[in-house]
C-alpha cells in the first residue's frame, strides 16, 4: 500500500539527516533542523524538529510583526527568554508567539540536547525586529534586507 505524502512516519523522521544551520546575526544560534513540514508538502507553514545542543540558542532574540510561530518541547530542558524575562522550559511545554508579540529566543541551558517542534507561518512578506542588535529585517519573497534601527 502506498503511503500518503501527508503522513510522515516516525521511522522516516528518525532516518532524516538533520541540516545544521547558523543564524545570520548570532553565531551561537546553531540548530540541527529536520523539516517535517516540507516532507509533508506544506507550503504555507514551516514545521521543523529543532535540536539545540547545550549552550546554543535557537536564533537571535527577535519578534515578528506579521508572522506567528509556536513551539512544543519534545525533550530536554532550556530557557525561554521572552520580553527580557527568563523562563525555564522542559518536555511537554508549549510556547506561542503572536504577531507583534514580545521578542524571544530559546536557549539550551541543560546538559542534554533540547528538542522541540517549531511551527511558523511562511508569509510572502514579514518584518522581524532584532532588538538586542538594533536591526530590522524586511522580507519580500526571496529578498531580505537588514537595516539599522
Amino acid at each position: 500500500m502506498k503511503q500518503a505524502r501527508e503522513l510522515v512516519k516516525a521511522a522516516d523522521i528518525a532516518a532524516m539527516n538533520a541540516v545544521r544551520s547558523v543564524h545570520t546575526l548570532n553565531p551561537n544560534a546553531i540548530r540541527l533542523k529536520k523539516s517535517v513540514g516540507d516532507m509533508a508538502g506544506l507550503t504555507q507553514l514551516g514545521a521543523h524538529i529543532i535540536t539545540l545542543m547545550p549552550g546554543h540558542e535557537s536564533s537571535e532574540y527577535h519578534r515578528h510583526l506579521y508572522e506567528e510561530e509556536c513551539l512544543y518541547v519534545l525533550s530536554g530542558q532550556g530557557e525561554a527568554q521572552i520580553d527580557e524575562q527568563a523562563y525555564a522550559i522542559g518536555t511537554g511545554d508549549f510556547l506561542g508567539f503572536a504577531r507583534k508579540g514580545p521578542a524571544h529566543v530559546i536557549v539550551n541551558t541543560g546538559s542534554e540536547p533540547l528538542m522541540f517542534l517549531v511551527v511558523g507561518q511562511r508569509l510572502e512578506q514579514d518584518v522581524c525586529d532584532y532588538p538586542r542588535k538594533g536591526v530590522r529585517l524586511y522580507v519580500a519573497g526571496d529578498d531580505e534586507s537588514y537595516v539599522k534601527l
